[in-house]
């Protein structure tokens, strides 16, 4: 059984909820998921996946305060893992997602799926994504 974290940061609850529809559907698919806050993250050597969601903030970038300074410390451990990610925006085309898509390119991290966007609260079709996105990590 495959061990998967879903880490996220969220102010306005949108990216929350696309997290745990993450999770739950790793849990469908059979493997063992803690959800977790990026700021009671210390490491990811445990996991075998993990799922990273974060919102574009500011001109589309990732979450500065909290986010990024998680993401740095655990980025040298996710290379070899399945790793997908996801998070919502609300204005412009998602571009921050792209961004980080080719940081993890450059950090050799591979990316298990496509990335899951929400603009704003995700909808149905975005929940089921976030659900498909999760069995990935299974």
């Amino acid at each position: 059984m495959n061990k998967a974290a879903v880490i996220y940061w969220s102010g306005s609850g949108n990216t929350e909820a696309m997290a745990k529809a993450v999770a739950d559907g790793a849990k469908e698919a059979g493997a063992q998921v803690d959800l977790l806050y990026c700021t009671d993250v210390t490491g990811v050597d445990a996991y075998d996946a993990v799922a990273l969601g974060c919102p574009a903030m500011g001109s589309e970038e990732l979450e500065e305060g909290e986010f990024l300074p998680m993401l740095e410390t655990i980025e040298p451990s996710l290379a070899g893992k399945k790793v997908v990610l996801f998070g919502s925006y609300d204005w412009g085309a998602g571009e921050w997602l792209e961004n980080w898509e080719g940081r993890c390119t450059e950090k050799g991290i591979t990316l298990a799926a496509d990335s899951v966007k929400a603009n704003n609260a995700p909808d149905d079709e975005a929940i089921s994504a976030c659900r498909a996105l999760g069995a990935v990590l299974a």
